[in-house]
């Protein structure tokens, strides 16, 4: 698949075959051209364009095919293929437009001071060391967890932080709260209840007593709080339309931060032009 094959088809159509919107696409083409043009020593030419070198990064993103499969559709050799990709994400990362806040949006208003924190996994190989560290209880397998930070005001992911898939949720929020300066409340499950320590106000859903019922109170404050909470799913869903994270995770364990952020940093750009 080409770029140039791709200007048949609707920005629906595109959108569904690429990962992106076809604007998103255009800027992260001109971040490309900007970074080529700014190198002392350009070297060979790539003998594919820049559109087709970021298509081809994005269809390892999006569809975590395999790099022979996309040397033989690209007629590029299989390492040709792996330098490509590293260059794209690089460039696109050392940019800057696509990353996350560096710091938490706080607004004027109290009311939108608030967070929400949700753990997500993704399935790795079986590590040759300290297989120990990566293994999860939860999903029975050797995993990666990553914690999203997610401001619904701002619609805005302001934090990914990675960690071991042995290592419980609240140890990982505990270690990440810096990114948190200014918030005062959070919303998540009772599993994060530890975070009072640290000077949080928890927003979480009442639970039922044995032989008790909820009064309607407290079943509308639940009801309210899933109407927000949700938010964080739709999230999560839009970072694993990329296959990599959501498939088995086989590069180098190095990497996944930096792709994760780099995702995390689309969605951003797709949630600001809705």
């Amino acid at each position: 698949m080409r770029y140039e094959h791709l200007k048949r088809y609707s920005d629906t159509e595109f959108k569904r075959l690429v990962g992106v919107p076809r604007e998103l696409f255009s800027e992260m083409v001109s971040v490309i051209h900007d970074a080529e043009l700014q190198k002392r020593r350009p070297g060979r030419r790539h003998s594919l364009s820049l559109e087709d070198q970021l298509l081809l990064t994005l269809n390892y993103l999006r569809l975590y095919t395999t790099q022979l499969s996309l040397s033989a559709s690209y007629g590029i050799a299989e390492s040709n293929v792996n330098r490509t990709i590293h260059k794209i994400e690089n460039i696109l990362v050392k940019s800057r437009r696509f990353a996350l806040p560096k710091k938490a949006m706080v607004t004027e208003d109290e009311d939108f001071n608030w967070v929400i924190l949700d753990c997500t996994e993704t399935e790795i190989e079986r590590p040759k060391k300290k297989q120990w560290r990566y293994y999860s209880g939860k999903k029975k397998k050797h995993t990666l967890k990553t914690q999203v930070i997610y401001h619904p005001k701002s619609q805005q992911i302001i934090g990914i932080d990675i960690g071991f898939g042995r290592e419980h949720d609240i140890h990982l929020a505990k270690r990440t709260t810096h990114r948190l300066h200014g918030i005062r409340y959070i919303m998540r499950d009772l599993g994060y209840y530890g975070l009072k320590e640290k000077g949080f106000n928890l927003l979480i859903p009442y639970k039922k007593q044995k032989k008790l019922d909820l009064t309607g109170v407290k079943k509308s404050f639940n009801k309210q709080l899933s109407n927000y909470r949700i938010k964080i799913e739709h999230i999560n869903r839009l970072i694993k339309i990329f296959k990599i994270t959501s498939s088995c995770y086989r590069n180098r364990r190095k990497r996944f931060g930096l792709r994760m952020n780099l995702i995390a940093g689309l969605v951003n750009w797709m949630n600001r032009a809705l």
